[in-house]
């Protein structure tokens, strides 16, 4: 193998969606204060001031019922600076995160502080909530923390109880659904053994690697046995047909879906493999699929493939007979 041959790859990955939740009376208060510019706190049996209030008492498990308003103004007692920030990050340029201890509060609140830079940020420091002109009922509403109009040593405001605060929150609170979206971009990055699994599958060729102790054959590769603990050293090229060994119908729908639902997603084991593999059973009725079910690869066309298990579109069934359960029952 050649030094260029022998390089690992590595390729972006993103993972996102909506995550819908319900937030229940409590979290929906709080939430319905920051729509109104106002910071809503949970007073524990213990005395204890915490925002946003939790539904249980951490101490005494008992619901979390007083509550009270607090002054958008506290002070740094931690923080951390962000000198390269990433899409869905409060700013798009360098930032603080800081743990704030709001006026009347007794543990601290997380969220981003504009300042020019970390020379800026100090434990100690006082610092005010900068609301959005435009607020809906989320942690948005919050733009940032900045330092104070007029800097001084006092609280700004005082901490009301809930019977005096302004009617623009419910008692209950708001269990309106929050939808928040979820975006995790990083970079993967094989290993070498991944690496050649990909690079045969460019080619259209099922790698695997055996151990040379056990005799184990891994597909997709591992770098190591997790039987014996040993490198895997010996590279075995597989058939594409194999047994399906468990399976999952998929009946319910979601955001980006490739495949109109009823479809399975199954467990092959490869002829010759001792791990099974997963990917998709179609060209057969989602009901007509079952454990032991002999299957094959069907390969995308050739100008489509890539360094990617995607060259292999699906498995369909071959029409043999069903493998005996012996043969499989390990590797359910």
């Amino acid at each position: 193998m050649s030094p260029s041959e022998a390089r690992t790859l590595s390729a972006p990955v993103r993972v996102s969606f909506d995550y819908t939740r319900s937030v229940g009376p409590v979290l929906g208060r709080f939430f319905d204060g920051l729509r109104e510019g106002r910071l809503l706190a949970g007073r524990t049996g213990d005395g204890q001031v915490i925002v946003p209030p939790p539904e249980f008492d951490p101490v005494s498990h008992d619901a979390v019922t007083d509550f009270v308003e607090v002054p958008d103004t506290g002070t740094v007692v931690s923080w951390s600076w962000v000198p390269e920030p990433v899409e869905g990050q409060p700013f798009d340029r360098p930032f603080a995160w800081v743990l704030v201890q709001l006026d009347g509060t007794t543990g601290p609140f997380l969220h981003a502080l504009d300042v020019a830079g970390p020379d800026e940020v100090e434990v100690g420091q006082r610092v005010q909530v900068r609301w959005r002109d435009e607020r809906v009922g989320a942690i948005t509403d919050i733009v940032c923390f900045e330092e104070p109009v007029e800097a001084d040593d006092e609280p700004r405001g005082v901490v009301a109880d809930d019977a005096d605060a302004a009617p623009g929150v419910a008692a209950g609170g708001d269990a309106t659904p929050l939808i928040t979206p979820v975006n995790l971009a990083y970079t993967y990055a094989a290993s070498p053994e991944e690496s050649a699994f990909f690079r045969g599958l460019q080619e259209g060729r099922i790698l695997g690697q055996r151990c040379p102790a056990c005799g184990k054959v891994y597909v997709p590769p591992r770098g190591a046995c997790p039987v014996d603990g040993v490198p895997t050293t010996d590279e075995v090229e597989l058939a594409g047909t194999g047994t399906v060994t468990t399976f999952c119908i998929v009946n319910v729908p979601f955001m980006g879906q490739k495949i109109k639902p009823p479809y399975v997603s199954a467990y092959v084991l490869l002829d010759g493999a001792d791990i099974a593999f997963l990917h998709l059973i179609l060209d057969v009725p989602a009901e007509e699929v079952r454990m032991g079910m002999r299957v094959e690869a069907v390969w995308r066309p050739r100008d489509e493939w890539g360094t990617t298990v995607e060259n292999i579109s699906h498995f369909a069934p071959t029409g043999e007979p069903d493998a005996d359960f012996e043969s499989y029952k390990v590797h359910l």
